[in-house]
């Protein structure tokens, strides 16, 4: 039976909803047309990707993906050392920034992609309108902080970066914020709980679709996540092996994880 798909992108007066789908891609090594399929057939507003190309012409890997899924390339890549973003043209991109994290001799660097998202209002809007009156007003819309990350093999400095991240992801100062990611842990490990402590593991507070995200041949373990902060309403995370248009063989063919789907409701907060 086909998988009953999540709510579509919206934006009423009340709240948004926005898709994302957090995706480990493996540099774009394996069939990239399948990986192209399956990113589209999720609808996505906001793709939070890992391992992304970061060597030779990576910039041109980054903009084929994003042309051939509908999306933008708004920030990451080499310069966060394998975490990107893409979003759709739902989404006015307020801030975007790339951070690397310390250096441990022998292990491979990590990094963080940012972005301060606001979805209504318009994607190209300045923030502001014209009100019946003539006078400008605030074209606030809702603002949403989204990090994309990988995590580290070694347990020490993986559970070190979940600090990291918690910490990053409340210096945006947003009403509402999202971490999504390879996290390399188990829902049981310690970098996995230092993260959900503080944030909601979507998945854990509404499934939908399938739990394991490694690896596609032998799915056993749920490596990658998408986490909320408190306000936002996660309506359903998961896998969305089943969704109509994304294929077993496109998802065996296109990486080596699964990918995590989630829709969350932002609702409308007063400017203060």
């Amino acid at each position: 039976m086909p998988l009953a798909d999540l709510p579509g992108s919206t934006t009423d007066p009340d709240a948004a909803v926005v898709r994302v789908l957090s995706y480990n891609i493996r540099s774009m090594r394996d069939d990239r047309k399948a990986l192209a399929r399956v990113i589209r057939a999720c609808a996505p507003d906001v793709v939070c990707v890992q391992e992304a190309p970061r060597f030779f012409r990576w910039r041109k890997a980054a903009a084929w993906l994003a042309r051939e899924t509908g999306l933008v390339y708004t920030t990451g890549g080499a310069t966060a050392a394998g975490p990107m973003i893409l979003t759709s043209l739902r989404a006015h991109v307020e801030h975007a920034e790339d951070t690397l994290l310390p250096r441990v001799p022998g292990l491979h660097r990590r990094g963080f992609a940012t972005a301060v998202l606001r979805f209504g209002g318009g994607h190209r809007d300045t923030g502001t309108r014209e009100s019946g009156e003539g006078a400008p007003e605030r074209a606030e819309g809702v603002r949403l902080g989204v990090v994309s990350c990988h995590l580290s093999l070694a347990e020490a400095e993986r559970y070190e970066q979940a600090g990291l991240l918690l910490d990053h992801l409340a210096a945006l100062d947003v009403p509402y914020a999202i971490a999504a990611g390879d996290i390399n842990d188990r829902p049981d490990g310690l970098a996995f709980r230092r993260i959900a402590g503080k944030l909601r593991d979507g998945w854990a507070t509404e499934p939908w679709g399938s739990e394991a995200t490694s690896n596609p041949k032998d799915p056993h373990q749920r490596i990658d996540a998408v986490f909320a902060s408190e306000g936002v309403e996660i309506i359903g995370c998961g896998v969305p092996a089943g969704l109509p248009g994304v294929t077993d063989a496109d998802l065996l063919a296109a990486t080596d994880h699964f990918p995590v789907l989630a829709a969350l409701r932002l609702p409308r907060v007063a400017a203060v």
